[in-house]
């Protein structure tokens, strides 16, 4: 009779656990979604003004964000700040911060912020120094195929690809 009720009793708990499990999910303004999943930090934490403006780029700090498309940005300065919020555009950099090189062939591959390139104005991320090097043998094709397959692959995720 003891095993039957112990039954009973994890049955029991198992249907409460999933009662309150999806009574949170349903109060509105709290979703599974707002946690570890939505908190993506941009470029690594690399202040993109200082990619332009130093002679090495630094990490932001958690005092100076901004946010672009979901995506939180991090600055050295508060000025720094402002200037990236004045003209996004001029400082995010290309292929949404994947790698250059990816990109030409189709692909997203993560970027190292430390294997970069400005190219007229624009920046670009590479996945690592040898990478870096086959697209340095024909930046502007390479640039050109990924504008191109950009255009297939921006919305798809790098595990899709």
């Amino acid at each position: 009779m003891s095993s039957i009720s112990t039954f009973v009793g994890k049955v029991k708990l198992l249907l409460l656990s999933s009662v309150a499990a999806l009574s949170i999910a349903a109060v509105p303004g709290v979703s599974m979604a707002d946690t570890v999943a939505n908190s993506v930090i941009g470029a690594a934490g690399y202040d993109l003004t200082t990619f332009f403006s130093s002679e090495k780029p630094s990490k932001g700090t958690g005092h100076h964000v901004a946010t672009v498309d979901g995506v939180d940005y991090l600055f050295t300065s508060d000025a720094n700040k402002k200037a990236f919020e004045a003209n996004p555009q001029k400082y995010l950099p290309a292929f949404g911060g994947y790698c250059a090189y990816g990109a030409s062939i189709g692909k997203k591959f993560v970027a190292d912020p430390d294997v970069y390139d400005i190219v007229d104005g624009k920046l670009y991320f590479n996945l690592d120094t040898k990478i870096r090097g086959i697209w340095s043998k024909d930046i502007a094709g390479n640039i050109h195929k990924a504008e191109d397959n950009w255009k297939t692959i921006a919305k798809k995720k790098p595990s899709e690809l």
